[in-house]
């Protein structure tokens, strides 16, 4: 029973929680909506909202469509590797 506070981190790790976040930021530097992006994607308007949500998870190639169509790198969506 006391797991339940910990059942959102055992869904997306640290990483998957960095990527949703910085997909929110991504679309807000974009100045699109949630609705705008789902319909420039060809998607169901909820789509953009359960990816950023963690409701939906996100595949590679979606990934790379957010990307395109914020016109960031790919990268950005990843956490930084620490040198050393």
């Amino acid at each position: 029973m006391g797991h339940a506070k910990h059942r959102r981190s055992a869904v997306h790790s640290a990483e998957y929680e960095y990527l949703l976040k910085r997909l929110r930021d991504a679309r807000r530097r974009a100045g699109l909506t949630q609705v705008q992006v789902a319909k420039a994607l060809g998607r169901p308007q909820s789509f953009a909202t359960k990816c950023e949500l963690g409701e939906r998870r996100i595949d590679p190639v979606d990934l790379q469509r957010f990307a395109k169509l914020y016109r960031i790198p790919l990268s950005f969506f990843l956490p930084r590797k620490r040198d050393g």
